[in-house]
């Protein structure tokens, strides 16, 4: 008997699988630029700070020109920034924000790193950026993806020499890689490493420029650029019947969370990159010259090289198939290779190509979704061969111990079903995003596991192995437990399998509000992740906080199935914070933790488990009007905000908005971004100005600089620009401290402005007309004083207020000044001064 040769298959179509996408099934022009990647050795590695800020277009040509293997290495997952399609910020868009790279790396054929930098938000210098980071730990990390994926050539995205001038997080990346360059091939540097990985040393590194680093195109035209190499990203491959432009515009635009939906670009279009450290250029064409990127650069390779040469040159479209007994010779002489590396990634991607030539479908779907410890899932497993080869199916492996024999010879086209059961550990780790496992710090992630350091997503540990016989070659096919299912509106769709704990309990409400000394009635959801749940439930609570009744019964037939459970709060008698949060307990274990989902179409279903907690905080508030209209924007829980401390908010859109309508209410509000995002608006700007006119208020959030759907953002001159207070310790100073916004209800002092989090605010206008009063001033250390966060006019009878403080930050971290300057503004013009001020004095 042959020995077995065991194979995780981490290819095209098993990547598809695993990220639980409808499975790609390869037509032969795939097939065929999968070989000539087969025959390309040599790797590139581009490095940025955030998703989104990689550069596609170089990428894509990267992987589908050159054929190299391609990666981007994220510093960060992206959760310092805003989310245009939903209400998720912090660490749930940093899961959404890793899901959309991952998806355009699906489209432009690279791959996907990160390491444990968290985005802590906009950063002015790198200086910064490297205090609240851990710059030893992010730069380990650094020369970890480096030691693994082993690069030839490393590109930065940003440039090192300019510190102050860009986001901090960029200019960081680019100083951490250029230090990185040297220390991966230093056997001192993080030694602790080599015993998962070796040394390596990347010939050349080079920046990723254009002409906006000059100042403007004539500038860089002028530039000497011996020194620099450029290609045409704007390249046709036939054999997809697009362009790399194209391409790299459907990969971009899967940023959708930051608004990157882009129209797809075509034609010649130049790209550069400067050379900076290493060996040096022997011409101006290629980032490999002088580096062998054939299979010779293999010791023992050459022979590897002779056929699959032989097969890209008399590639048969027709029939992929006639080539199986080439690749499997190729895979079995390629096992006799000395280089690990190579070896390695090379057999990975000829067993794909072995997979997609004899035309294989393997498929295990579970039941459900999702499983706990020790469950029973019953699962369909699917074989089918397309093509004539003889292929036998010798048996089905669910885990190490366990091998299901079957011995069946496959016929073409013939599609064999088996109903088989998976037995859930019971050590089983839950498999959400494990960065997210323990509480890090404001600049770092915290990762137990060095092994999972980089990677884009907890791997999955429920698989069945596909043991096949091919041409008498004893082959393993790996792959994932998924679930696929159908909707009669949707059709076919898959789900990755997930391990979740057999209960998650929350709160609905994130923060919670209380603006009096009554007592409060909070809904508490217990989810069950198994049958037969029971056990009890508190909540912990702050101590001068009370909770009633102290525990109730847990109890649920049925998996998946929910117990809503009422407790009530009592509150102290004076103003005070702090944390509640469910604690089940279920025989000897007790958890903690919630489970969210996120589900958008352009990503994979995604799981999160969180610690379950709301911000509880009696609140010493006062208010007036009661009536608010809200203009969604780019996503935000203000509404939701607004409604805790007693106000009727109801969501308008732009066919809402009509004198008739409008007169419903005592102030609207415009939700963020909403002038970046919503066309409409700018035909309503003058029905919107009439209400403040009339005696409403208007309170604008903030909106960026840049693609403005509206003519005009106020009834009065206001020119918005770039800047923002990034420090929320920042000192804030009262520029009209008679203001009624300032005193009435709520006399508002320096206390208002402390727990803050990530910002003070962003995007502040830097020009206004008389009109407008500005409120408050504040400025990040060693700049001028900004004093556009907070601008009020009256227009009419009513006040027109834009504000680029970052209220959608501050009501969910339950920042109680947040709320009552907020509550303040919507007051305006309704207060009886006198006899406020005497209240508040």
């Amino acid at each position: 008997m042959q020995k077995r040769l065991l194979v995780v298959v981490l290819g095209l179509l098993s990547i598809a699988i695993l990220q639980a996408q409808k499975p790609k099934t390869p037509s032969s022009s795939e097939i065929y630029e999968s070989i000539q990647k087969l025959n390309f050795l040599g790797s590139v590695l581009y490095i940025a700070a955030h998703p989104d800020d990689e550069n596609t277009r170089l990428i894509a040509y990267m992987a589908n020109q050159v054929k190299a293997r391609t990666a981007y290495l994220s510093l960060t997952r992206g959760d310092g920034g805003q989310n245009l399609i939903g209400p998720e910020i912090r660490e749930l868009l940093g899961v959404i924000r890793t899901q959309e790279l991952l998806a355009a790396r699906r489209i432009d054929g690279g791959e996907q790193l990160f390491t444990r930098a968290n985005d802590f938000g906009y950063s002015k210098h790198p200086d910064e950026t490297l205090k609240i980071w851990n710059k030893d730990h992010v730069l380990s990390d650094v020369v970890l993806a480096i030691r693994q994926f082993k690069p030839d050539v490393i590109i930065n995205r940003f440039d090192h020499r300019t510190p102050g001038t860009t986001h901090g997080h960029h200019t960081s990346s680019a100083m951490l890689s250029l230090e990185a360059f040297e220390l991966a091939n230093d056997k001192s540097a993080y030694p602790n490493q080599l015993k998962q990985t070796s040394l390596w040393a990347p010939k050349r590194l080079f920046y990723n420029t254009s002409w906006w680093r000059y100042g403007s195109q004539e500038a860089f035209d002028k530039l000497d650029k011996s020194n620099m190499l450029s290609f045409d990203i704007g390249t046709y491959y036939p054999l997809k019947g697009m362009s790399n432009n194209e391409l790299a515009s459907i990969a971009r635009s899967q940023h959708l969370s930051q608004g990157f939906g882009t129209l797809s670009q075509r034609g010649t279009q130049q790209e550069y990159i400067e050379f900076l450290k290493g060996e040096p250029l022997t011409d101006n064409e290629t980032i490999f010259s002088g580096i062998d990127t054939s299979w010779n650069r293999v010791k023992g390779g050459k022979a590897v090289g002779t056929i699959l040469n032989a097969i890209e040159k008399n590639f048969n479209f027709q029939n992929p198939s006639t080539h199986v007994s080439q690749l499997v010779e190729a895979y079995k002489i390629l096992q006799k290779v000395e280089d690990e590396h190579w070896k390695t990634q090379k057999s990975k991607e000829l067993i794909a190509v072995i997979e997609m030539c004899a035309g294989l479908y393997l498929e295990a779907s579970a039941e459900t979704n999702w499983a706990t410890q020790n469950e029973m899932i019953n699962l369909n497993i699917e074989v089918l061969k397309r093509s004539d080869l003889p292929i036998v199916l010798e048996s089905l492996n669910k885990s190490s111990n366990l091998n299901i024999s079957k011995n069946i010879a496959l016929k073409n086209n013939i599609k064999y079903n088996f109903k088989e059961v998976l037995k859930i550990p019971g050590d089983a780790q839950p498999t959400a995003p494990y960065w997210l496992n323990k509480k890090g710090t404001l600049g770092m992630y915290t990762v137990d596991d060095t092994k999972r350091i980089g990677k884009p997503e907890t791997p999955r540990t429920s698989y069945i192995d596909f043991n096949l016989l091919i041409n008498n070659t004893p082959i393993t096919f790996t792959k994932p437990v998924i679930q696929r299912f159908s909707k009669p509106d949707q059709g076919e769709l898959y789900r990755p399998f997930e391990i979740t704990p057999e209960v998650s309990a929350k709160i609905n409400e994130k923060v919670i509000i209380i603006d009096n000394d009554e007592q409060r009635d909070i809904t508490v959801i217990v989810k069950a992740g198994r049958d037969n749940l029971e056990g009890d439930i508190e909540i912990s609570h702050p101590n001068d906080w009370s909770i009633f009744p102290k525990k109730q019964k847990v109890a649920i037939a049925h998996k998946g199935e929910e117990q809503t459970l009422v407790f009530t709060v009592i509150p102290p008698k004076n103003q005070s914070e702090g944390f509640i949060g469910p604690v089940v307990h279920i025989g000897e274990h007790t958890y903690t933790k919630e489970l969210i989902e996120i589900n958008y179409e352009h990503i994979p279903f995604q799981t999160v488990l969180l610690p379950s907690e709301s911000k509880i905080v009696r609140l010493d508030i006062k208010k007036r009007g009661e009536n608010i209209g809200y203009i969604q924007g780019a996503g935000d829980v203000v509404p939701e905000s607004l409604e805790q401390i007693g106000y009727n908010v109801r969501i308008i859109t732009p066919d809402d908005i009509n004198p008739e309508i409008l007169s419903r209410f005592d102030a609207i509000v415009v939700g963020i971004r909403a002038y970046n995002t919503i066309e409409d608006l700018n035909f309503k700007q003058q029905q919107l100005f009439d209400f403040v006119a009339e005696g409403g208020n208007m309170i604008v959030q903030y909106n960026t600089n840049r693609r403005l759907k509206v003519d005009n953002v106020a009834p009065y001159d206001l020119k918005l620009s770039r800047d923002r207070v990034t420090d929320e310790f920042a000192e804030v100073r009262f520029l009209a401290p008679n203001h009624e916004v300032l005193n009435v209800p709520n006399k508002i002092t320096q206390n208002d402005f402390e727990g803050w989090t990530q910002e003070r605010g962003l995007y502040f206008p830097n020009s206004w007309g008389a009109e407008f009063t500005p409120i408050l001033s504040m400025n990040d250390k060693g700049e001028t004083a900004k004093d556009g966060s907070l601008l009020i006019a009256k227009h009419g009878k009513g006040h027109y207020i834009y504000t680029g403080l970052s209220f959608f930050r501050e009501f969910p971290a339950g920042v109680s000044g947040a709320y009552r300057l907020f509550a303040n503004m919507l007051s305006l013009g309704k207060n009886d001064m006198k006899q406020d001020l005497k209240l508040n004095d």
